[in-house]
């Protein structure tokens, strides 16, 4: 398999995963689809699940054996952070295809330290609570446009738990906390309303209080829900029953969190860009290792394909979704109206596909999005109208008109998705280059093999695939 010119020459995926992956001199060159797909793959894992299984192994009551996680900068740098706390990571040969298991084995919490976030929002919201646990100060910091993150919430819980914060007053990027060993839990109230991993932190962490926890939501919508789902189930899968008595209201009772071996499922989100791609190239592309049940948000793509006309199936342990001729081949499809209010890292494939239909759409309930990696709302906006789109920003969404587009530099802005539907736009639109594909590395370094060779193979324009 030929290998993607971008360099990562300090990545290490476990490692201290400080660098995001950068660019060789020179934008990548989007591929354009020549024809139909007909393309099977499977993915890595989940990173959502690998984050919420990493910080459960460690607070468990024994060792544990993590198989199949993701290998990728947001895993690597939540492994630094909880082996800086004093837990103990190693790898262990794994048959998953995507490299070693991890085997998890719980340590004494301390400071001090210093936790590297990167652009990981699940580190940076999901290790403050541990480090509440730890006896000594921990210190939290990131990449620039980490500082820009919603992280006021984090901070004032955990001051509402009894726990010291240092921020200078700035509710974001850097603080530390000094944990003193032990939280006493009991009652909290917090707004969630910019990020679901606000909860998801505290209940992860809250069987360790020493009253448990009864979290209480107070602002007026919660995004991405499913997000907490997956956390309520991780926690149930180690013996630790979450009950919500109320809308809103979560009550975690304290207790041990068993040792458990758990299999991660492939990354559905991730799988995202290249089902939307057989809409837009036409033909057919299949996921291996679809989960028939799940809590991830990406399950929702076998519901929000066919809105575009695509035909959505299952072929054994595959989701196959075939489109067709595609847009490549003359297809048209309607607008939607959707809000997607519990899908949002969803939102920049789905735009990307809604730019190529015959009318207006509306994506809304995505608001939130402004706190992500990026302002999502506006870098989707800003990219697509300069490529000759018609996108206005909502107060919780966009309004995409078709408009014909052509080729020209698309901004990654050092967010992943934002990335991917660049590719996704270059399938069908000639001379699409991105300025970062290496932003892919924070979910899924492999995606520019992936996407060129396992995704298009044979079925991409000469010249149109950086040659090495």
């Amino acid at each position: 398999m030929q290998v993607t010119r971008y360099s990562e020459p300090d990545f290490d995926p476990y490692g201290d995963a400080r660098h995001t992956g950068s660019p060789e001199p020179g934008a990548w060159d989007a591929p354009v689809a020549s024809g139909p797909l007909s393309a099977r793959l499977r993915l890595p894992g989940s990173k959502s699940l690998t984050n919420r299984e990493l910080v459960l192994a460690a607070l468990a009551d024994g060792p544990s054996l993590v198989r199949a996680p993701l290998r990728s900068r947001d895993s690597a740098l939540m492994v630094g952070g909880l082996r800086t706390l004093g837990t103990r990571i190693e790898e262990v040969p794994g048959d998953g295809g995507f490299g070693p298991d991890l085997h998890v084995t719980p340590g004494e919490l301390l400071g001090p330290g210093t936790i590297e976030c990167g652009l990981a929002g699940t580190v940076m919201r999901f290790l403050p609570p541990v480090a509440a646990l730890a006896l000594g100060p921990v210190s939290f910091d990131g990449d620039p446009a980490a500082r820009r993150r919603p992280m006021r919430t984090t901070i004032a819980a955990l001051r509402g738990l009894g726990v010291e914060v240092d921020d200078d007053g700035r509710g974001s990027l850097p603080f530390t906390v000094h944990g003193a060993g032990r939280v006493s839990g009991g009652e909290l109230a917090i707004d969630a309303s910019a990020s679901s991993q606000f909860v998801s932190g505290l209940l992860l962490v809250a069987p360790r209080f020493e009253r448990g926890l009864t979290l209480r939501h107070t602002g007026e919508r919660l995004p991405s829900l499913p997000h907490i789902e997956m956390t309520i189930a991780a926690l149930a899968a180690r013996g630790v029953e979450v009950s919500s008595p109320e809308q809103g209201v979560w009550v975690v009772p304290p207790g041990p969190i068993a040792a458990v071996d758990v299999d991660i499922e492939p990354d559905l989100s991730n799988a995202a860009p290249f089902l939307a791609a057989a809409i837009i190239a036409g033909g057919t592309v299949a996921i291996g290792g679809w989960p028939e049940r799940t809590t991830q948000v990406g399950a929702h793509l076998a519901e929000l394909l066919p809105r575009f006309g695509a035909e959505v199936r299952r072929e054994g342990d595959a989701l196959v979704v075939d489109g067709g001729p595609g847009v490549r081949g003359g297809a048209s499809f309607p607008g939607v109206d959707l809000d997607l209010g519990d899908g949002g890292e969803l939102v920049p494939a789905v735009v990307a596909i809604a730019a190529f239909a015959s009318s207006p759409s509306r994506i809304t309930g995505i608001g939130h999005l402004r706190g992500h990696e990026t302002d999502r709302l506006a870098a989707l906006a800003t990219e697509l109208t300069a490529l000759g789109g018609r996108v206005r920003e909502l107060d919780d969404g966009l309004a995409i008109d078709p408009a014909p587009l052509h080729g020209g530099l698309w901004h990654a802005y050092e967010d992943h998705r934002m990335a991917t539907a660049g590719a996704i736009v270059g399938l069908a639109v000639p001379d699409v280059r991105i300025d970062d594909i290496g932003a892919t590395a924070k979910t899924l370094p492999e995606f520019p093999e992936l996407w060129r060779d396992g995704l298009l193979g044979a079925a991409s324009e000469p010249g149109s695939v950086p040659v090495p």
